[in-house]
Order: structure tokens, then sequence, then C-alpha cells
């Protein structure tokens, strides 16, 4: 007895094999958005600042983010308030991400704005972002420190840990003078 393959399974392990992998990307809210979740009822206006090498050395060894934070997504209200937009990678992809600095200098609020892994979203879950907040550039901001991990996000809940501690160390660094009194 010959053993012939058969051809219609030889194409479907083809065309199994060479089927695109599908993107996942969710988008949440937009900066206008994030601004309203965070600060209800209160205006902002873009101050884009230049980051220097040296501010940008200080924060990546801070939190071990090594992309540039972009100067060009800070905003402040009128009583002193932050809300900066920022990118992480999760696992593979960037999560974009916003987060608001009280008068303070205490995170009031984050927000995911856009998603791109097909899974680990639950860094969007109100209950895990919760724990940053009242969190300043003093406090630890580390997983499995004072921030719980998510089993299946692990690297997307570390890589927002360690952003959120960058930017909390960009608003010591560079914001906190220039906060109204």
């Amino acid at each position: 007895m010959n053993w012939k393959p058969n051809p219609l399974l030889v194409l479907t392990g083809i065309a199994l094999a060479s089927a695109p992998v599908v993107a996942y990307s969710k988008i949440y809210v937009s900066t206008e958005q994030a601004q309203q979740l965070i600060f209800p009822g209160k205006k902002f206006t873009v101050m884009p600042m230049v980051i220097t090498d040296d501010l940008q050395g200080k924060m990546k060894s801070a939190s071990s983010v090594s992309e540039p934070l972009q100067g060009n997504r800070i905003y402040k209200a009128a009583d002193g308030s932050w809300l900066i937009v920022d990118e992480v990678v999760g696992k593979h992809e960037m999560i974009t991400y916003a987060i608001g600095i009280s008068p303070n200098g205490a995170v009031q609020g984050i927000e995911i704005m856009e998603y791109r892994e097909s899974y680990g979203y639950e860094v969007a879950d109100l209950s895990w972002r919760k724990q940053f907040y009242g969190k300043t550039a003093a406090d630890p901001i580390k997983l499995n420190k004072d921030i719980e991990n998510i089993s299946g996000a692990t690297l997307s809940s570390k890589h927002l840990t360690d952003g959120v501690k960058r930017i909390m160390v960009f608003y010591d660094l560079a914001l906190k003078n220039a906060v109204p009194k």
C-alpha cells in the first residue's frame, strides 16, 4: 500500500502556515478624554519642553525605560496639575498612556490610551491602575514591591510601572519648580 498525501490537507497546511499573524490594538481614550477622566472640568495647555540627554539619562537610570520621553506631549493646568502622555513597550508593542500629576506632585490618575498587544490588556483595569494613585517620586514605584504584578501581563505591568516611575522622576527634576505656588 502506497501512501499518497491528500492535496486538500497539504494546501490547508500551507495556507495555515502562511497566514498572517493578527495584530490587536485597542484605543481606549484620546488625550482630551484622558484629561477629563483624570481632571474633570480642568483646562490644559500644551507645555512642550526640550528634554536634555542628561535628564533622559537620569530618568532611565531611575526607571530602566530606554525609550526617550517626548517633550511635545506635556500639558499643564492653571492650578499646577500636569498631564503627560508617554509610551512604553508592553511585550512587543507600545502602550500609550496618560498620567495625571496633582499640584502637590502625586499621581492623580492613569489612563491607558492605546494598547496594541494581543494579551496583557488587564493593565487597563482601574483596579490595577489605582495602585499608583497618590505615589510620588519618593515612592519605590516598583513591581512586586509597592505595585502588584498581573499574572499573564507581567511585561506590560513591569514596563508601565517603570514608565510611571520615569514620569514621576521627570516631574521631580523638571516640572516641580514650574508649578505655581
